[in-house]
């Protein structure tokens, strides 16, 4: 969490590792700070001796934990993305998946976790980033590639227009969401428009009532 340097007990035993009742407070701790410095300064700027420092453990406890430094990012990447994939699989299972409702359910849980467009922007999204074949390869169909089946089945039903066609449709949906949350600093600071509170809540509104517009036949 930004902000956040959880100090972990030192846990001694003859193995060197940690106590069994302690292990997941450890690991999560790690978890927590990597995903802070890597969305914050990226992957490649960010030693694991700073991962170590912040979260109160020596770096030798991270490689036991995760083995290396890319398979920490990956399992970071992994459980960012999952509050995100678990709204996607809502929207899946529900008669009500309008695109009113799936505007607010997924900026709803991105406002909740502000650091996953950073770490996806950096990681994945742009050129040379360390986690593209496999976000690619095993969490984007849970994700932006969920969406085009969601629509495919509302345009079957007429409940939407059926141009554009579904993969697009998730495209300019997945822009809108995601976007506002990358230039949040540049949105409130330059051009005044408010991503917390009251003001997400109004912002929200806003991006539901245009795609609705746009959407419906």
């Amino acid at each position: 969490m930004p902000g956040i340097k959880p100090q972990i007990p030192h846990q001694s035993n003859r193995s060197g590792r940690p106590a069994a009742e302690s292990s997941g407070d450890v690991r999560a701790a790690i978890l927590d700070v990597a995903q802070d410095l890597f969305a914050r300064q990226g992957y490649a700027a960010t030693p694991v001796r700073d991962i170590a420092t912040a979260a109160g453990v020596t770096p030798a406890m991270i490689h036991y934990y995760f083995g290396s430094k890319e398979v920490l990012l990956r399992t970071v990447l992994e459980r960012a993305v999952e509050p995100l994939a678990e709204a996607i699989e809502t929207l899946k299972a529900t008669s009500k998946a309008s695109p009113d409702f799936i505007v607010r359910t997924l900026m709803s849980t991105i406002a909740r976790h502000p650091g996953l467009p950073y770490l996806v922007l950096r990681e994945v999204m742009l050129p040379g980033g360390t986690m593209q074949a496999h976000f690619a390869g095993h969490l984007a169909p849970r994700l932006g590639g969920a969406l085009p089946d969601i629509l495919d089945t509302l345009q079957r039903r007429e409940e939407i227009r059926d141009d554009p066609p579904p993969a697009t449709a998730a495209l300019i949906l997945l822009s809108l969401v995601m976007f506002p949350f990358i230039v949040r600093p540049i949105a409130e600071q330059v051009l005044g428009v408010g991503l917390h509170g009251d003001a997400l809540e109004s912002f929200q509104d806003h991006v539901a009532a245009f795609v609705q517009r746009g959407f419906l036949p």
